[in-house]
């Protein structure tokens, strides 16, 4: 507490001397200074009105002796009041001056001070007598004609800045650069205004002709705050136009679906999707080159994160909402799939883009084979120079994981022999470093594993701890080696869709959960199993029950 006390002491010192030299911001340095610290200070009256509303009048000018012509070079700037709620935030401060039964002069003089100011806030916008008298000779209330002024005058300066950006080479009806920047410098306080939305729109789409960007910075960071922080709501073709001119605010955007990602229930695929949905990324990524520096941040995270499954399932929730933005934006692709994945051959991701829903499921397999024969072109493509290694194919597959989740499902669906195809898909998607004797040797095991698992299915005396051993759990190999992942995986699809399975899930379940790792990784499954199986509409009433007992009972234990 002392600290804080301190800290705001050494703050107040700051502003006191930042107001005194903004003064009525009157040039064009002071305008851009204060511009730039408007969200600064309005933190700073927001600690400065958590103090005052605790202390007496008396106290306040103890405290803080200067603090009403702090409050009054604050009032007075035009820039300040026009900012989000800092107008809001100076009325508080002012209220808690105010001596409710004053017992001198001092206090009534101030008392009165404070309502001049108050006045002054309120009204905002002042003119002169003339135009007063005018405007009420015309039957228009002073609130209704400043309204309806600052509405015409936002309206005539869209409207002429999307002239200026039809005119193109027509230099003598183009707006100057100048003139650009300063209105873009004038907004940054008046962003999150409700009028103002349609000139911060037309200052986004209109692009100028200069090979540097003429727009203030601050205008940039300053709109893509209130858009983050649901402010403002712009049309999409307004947000694709800010980060595609200014990529810091694209990556802060990101950054900032991160924090909430991070901060919200760990393995809830459908509370992703919201947050993914609501940040409007992948409807603005069907423009190839936000996608391509989203894409970019997300395999960033990949590698710092060395492959962590909920990455990697934020990354094909991502990926499916993506390709529901491309579907509704045009039937017709407006740009070539190579833009959005240029080291992959465009088979494989015209492939891979398809969702399983719209195709046929007696066609799953014929399709699953269809995709391990390209992937594995490409993963094992040794051309010299080329990018399309093991490595860069499985960062596209990854994308479309759902493919992967059905190959185990096909595999123990079925009587006849597993294809290799299927079988090298699962071994690559699970360990994609792995060589090719490597990767042969896990689906020899994951085969194993397979034929015994099928050989139970028709068991009537199934019991957790043969299946447990069946599945290769019990041995002492590394539980995070690719083929013991494998195995869990087919254990779990097994209990799910095994006639015998749902009798013993539990207790199968509660064998393989030794370490708060698998648990985790158990959860992951269920969750992702029953978002995907309510997409593609194949759940059955019995598996889906289960799992989702299943899935409450494991996230009550962690």
């Amino acid at each position: 507490m002392a600290q804080d006390s301190v800290d705001l002491s050494c703050d107040y010192q700051f502003w006191m001397q930042k107001l005194s030299v903004w003064g009525q911001a009157s040039t064009l340095e002071t305008q851009q200074d204060t511009c730039l610290h408007l969200a600064q200070f309005q933190e700073f009256l927001r600690k400065m009105y958590e103090a005052l509303k605790e202390m007496d009048s008396n106290t306040v000018f103890e405290r803080f002796p200067t603090i009403d012509q702090l409050l009054a070079k604050a009032c007075w700037n035009p820039f300040i009041l026009a900012y989000d709620e800092s107008q809001k935030i100076l009325i508080w401060c002012l209220c808690c001056l105010i001596n409710k039964e004053p017992q001198n002069s001092r206090q009534s003089k101030l008392n009165s001070w404070i309502q001049g100011v108050l006045s002054h806030i309120l009204s905002a916008l002042r003119f002169d007598k003339e135009v007063a008298l005018f405007t009420q000779g015309l039957g228009y209330a002073p609130v209704d004609y400043y309204h309806g002024l600052l509405k015409n005058m936002v309206l005539s300066l869209a409207s002429e800045l999307r002239e200026n950006h039809l005119n193109g080479f027509n230099t003598q009806r183009r707006m100057t650069p100048e003139r650009l920047a300063s209105l873009s410098r004038v907004c940054v306080p008046l962003i999150t205004l409700p009028d103002v939305d349609p000139l911060v729109e037309a200052l986004l789409v209109c692009h100028g002709h200069e090979p540097q960007e003429i727009l203030q910075p601050e205008f940039f960071e300053a709109v893509n705050e209130a858009i983050l922080l649901k402010k403002i709501s712009l049309p999409m073709s307004a947000v694709v136009c800010l980060w595609l001119r200014h990529l810091p605010s694209l990556e802060k955007a990101m950054l900032h679906l991160f924090e909430k990602l991070i901060s919200s229930e760990r393995n809830c695929l459908r509370r992703i999707e919201c947050f993914i949905k609501d940040s409007s990324l992948p409807q603005a990524a069907c423009h190839p080159a936000i996608f391509r520096v989203v894409d970019e941040m997300f395999r960033c995270a990949l590698l710092e994160t060395d492959g962590a499954p909920e990455i990697i399932a934020t990354i094909q929730v991502f990926t499916q909402c993506f390709v529901e933005a491309l579907g509704k934006e045009n039937k017709q692709l407006r740009f070539a799939l190579k833009t959005y994945f240029p080291y992959t051959s465009p088979s494989l991701a015209m492939v891979l883009l398809q969702d399983p829903q719209d195709v046929p499921r007696e066609h799953w397999l014929q399709t699953l084979k269809l995709i391990s024969e390209l992937l594995r072109e490409a993963a094992e493509d040794q051309t010299h120079g080329s990018r399309r290694g093991p490595l860069e194919s499985w960062f596209l597959f990854i994308h479309f994981g759902g493919w992967a989740e059905m190959v185990a499902e096909q595999l123990l669906r079925s009587a006849a022999e597993p294809p290799a195809a299927l079988l090298w898909l699962l071994a690559f998607y699970y360990s994609p470093h792995d060589g090719r004797q490597q990767r042969a040797q896990t689906m020899v095991q994951v085969e194993a594993v397979l034929g015994r698992l099928l050989a139970m299915s028709g068991s009537s005396s199934l019991s957790a701890r043969d299946l447990h051993t069946a599945a290769g759990q019990g041995t002492e190999t590394d539980p995070r080696a690719p083929a013991q992942q494998l195995a869990r995986r087919l254990l779990l699809h097994f209990v799910l869709w095994a006639p015998g399975g749902h009798t013993i899930a539990r207790d199968a379940i509660a064998l393989m959960a030794h370490t708060a790792e698998i648990t985790h990784e158990i959860i992951g499954f269920l969750d992702q199993t029953l978002y995907r199986w309510d997409r593609l509409g194949i759940e059955s009433p019995r598996s889906g029950k289960l799992a989702r007992e299943l899935l409450k009972e494991l996230r009550t234990q962690v």
